[in-house]
């Protein structure tokens, strides 16, 4: 029996799965990660996304969003305009996981590093979520793995 008292503040993370848009690139896939003390919201989301054009720069980037309500706003559709030089947006079908690759990324995390945890504080429980996205960034198969899993392909 795990107890924990949960009294901390919350934290929420996202990440993205960067593969090269070649499918005989060599490179091995990128793996983005960012954490947000309390909820993402717009503005949040907004300085993620400068944060991976800085992060994958100067590549174009592909995005393949979910249905998150930031991610429709009219704030984020207008961000979203002034960035095509660089960003295309593909929409994920509604109630869809089976189709995103970072579903994958995330129950591996949650089935190894985040198994069983019962941290005592939130900064333990996003370090040991890091440890598995090293782990991830370390196993060139897997990203390719997840992406495997939806289906999909470059």
């Amino acid at each position: 029996m795990l107890e924990h008292r949960f009294n901390w503040k919350r934290a929420s993370m996202a990440a993205a799965l960067c593969y090269p848009p070649n499918p005989d690139d060599r490179r091995t896939p990128e793996v983005a990660f960012h954490v947000q003390y309390d909820s993402y919201n717009t503005e949040t989301l907004i300085e993620v996304l400068d944060e991976l054009r800085t992060f994958l720069a100067p590549q174009p980037v592909t995005l393949i969003w979910d249905g998150l309500p930031a991610h429709r706003s009219k704030a984020m559709t207008a961000f979203l305009a002034t960035q095509a030089d660089w960003l295309t947006v593909e929409r994920l079908p509604a109630y869809a996981p089976d189709l995103n690759p970072v579903e994958a990324l995330w129950s591996s995390v949650k089935g190894v590093e985040l198994a069983n945890l019962c941290p005592g504080t939130i900064d333990e429980a996003i370090t040991c979520a890091q440890h598995g996205i090293d782990r991830v960034r370390a196993t060139e198969h897997l990203p390719y793995s997840f992406l495997q899993h939806t289906g999909l392909s470059l």
